[in-house]
């Protein structure tokens, strides 16, 4: 069984960093996927690509990992600095504005 271990990123849709603070262990699909011809759905026999199990601490998944005999591999997260503003959005609002804010 293959696996991977990774910490997931924020959503595109999203500045916050929620879900993100714990680590994932996620099976890769060991076949592929068969597109019904009556229904066009996709459906595959792999019940273990559905699995996804989350973890505190990278040592944790990787402990996990190595007790059930997984072959995982871990993909560190990249690194950014946050973004904060140090009014925030309420600044925007703010009657001390030094610009004119418009849409």
């Amino acid at each position: 069984m293959r696996a991977r271990i990774y910490r997931p990123a924020r959503t595109a849709m999203s500045s916050g960093t929620a879900n993100t603070q714990h680590w994932v262990l996620e099976f890769a699909p060991a076949e592929a996927r068969e597109v019904d011809p009556l229904m066009g759905w996709t459906s595959s026999s792999d019940t273990q690509a559905q699995v996804k199990m989350r973890f505190d601490t990278k040592q944790e998944a990787l402990d996990y990992a190595e007790a059930h005999g997984i072959d995982a591999v871990v993909r560190e997260p990249h690194k950014r600095k946050a973004n904060i503003r140090p009014g925030g959005y309420g600044d925007n609002f703010s009657p001390n504005r030094r610009a004119v804010w418009t849409h």
